[in-house]
């Protein structure tokens, strides 16, 4: 375990030794005495975090106040409008791409409608059970070995996503956002209706949003880095600097420059190395139409 120093705060960081045996799956444990209460800049995957300590992690969202182990659709906190705050914290906290999402949680990713959901609502007693079980387990490796198990297990169990929404969803991974979207749907062999329907129907969120919201991560984690706004700007696909500002500030109500502080982004070279492919280490393995990733 590493512990992440920014500002005041300090959390204490883990990592699998072992990638998971599900593709697009990726976690990281966290501890923190006093967690001062941090804006939530949007990410292109749903998030599932499984909290097992004394305290309990708050959410502020525009729904109210949620409490305990939640899931999170992609893109949340757009607008900068979702707070997370909290004392004695102790959580694993999964990082699952949309096109996995609907195996592993039993709801496709649509059903969250960009709201925070309380586990127990999903999963009943199993949220209540693998709360437990993470209490009992005596190091971070075999908690992460637990939360695998499980969640391989549902994923296996569940549906799948259309080859074609998956193979989308993996061209707007693998190019960081820069892919035509009106492409998409000829790449795959589609109408364009189709794709869309199907994509938002099963991922949460429709391609344009997937596109600009992949984009906007990785041109976030590039300002956090140290990269100045310009060159960003250049890199990242957007017409200028003003074009990068305005993506910035609709996703966090902040300006680049204050995003470039942001603690939340700044754990990630901790918690999940090699951040710059979003969801995880497989988020960018091609899936062509037909496959499906194997567990």
């Amino acid at each position: 375990m590493r512990t992440f120093t920014h500002g005041t705060a300090v959390w204490d960081v883990a990592s699998p030794q072992r990638p998971s045996k599900v593709a697009g799956l990726s976690m990281a444990g966290f501890r923190a005495q006093d967690m001062d209460t941090l804006r939530m800049v949007p990410h292109p995957a749903v998030t599932l975090l499984l909290e097992f300590g004394a305290g309990s992690p708050v959410i502020d969202c525009a729904s109210g106040q949620q409490r305990g182990s939640l899931v999170a659709g992609p893109g949340l906190g757009a607008g900068g409008a979702v707070r997370a705050w909290g004392e004695n914290i102790e959580c694993v906290q999964v990082r699952l791409s949309p096109v996995i999402a609907r195996a592993v949680l039993g709801v496709s990713p649509a059903g969250l409608d960009g709201a925070v959901v309380s586990l127990n609502d999903l999963w009943g007693r199993e949220a209540c059970r693998i709360r437990e079980q993470l209490g009992e387990v005596p190091s971070w490796q075999d908690r992460f070995e637990l939360t695998d198990a499980l969640l391989t297990r549902r994923y296996a169990a569940g549906p799948s996503v259309d080859p074609e929404v998956a193979w989308a969803w993996h061209r707007i991974i693998g190019s960081r956002g820069l892919v035509r979207v009106d492409g998409l749907a000829a790449e795959v062999g589609w109408s364009r209706k189709r794709l869309w329907s199907r994509f938002r129907s099963q991922l949460g969120l429709p391609p344009k949003r997937a596109v600009k919201l992949v984009r906007f991560d990785h041109a976030a984690h590039r300002l956090v880095a140290g990269v100045g706004a310009a060159r960003v700007a250049a890199d990242a696909g957007y017409t200028d600097q003003s074009h990068l500002h305005r993506d910035v500030m609709a996703f966090t109500g902040a300006t680049p420059a204050a995003v470039s502080g942001e603690r939340f982004l700044a754990v990630d070279d901790l918690a999940w190395p090699g951040h710059g492919t979003p969801a995880g280490p497989h988020a960018s393995k091609d899936l062509r139409p037909g496959r499906r990733p194997e567990v």
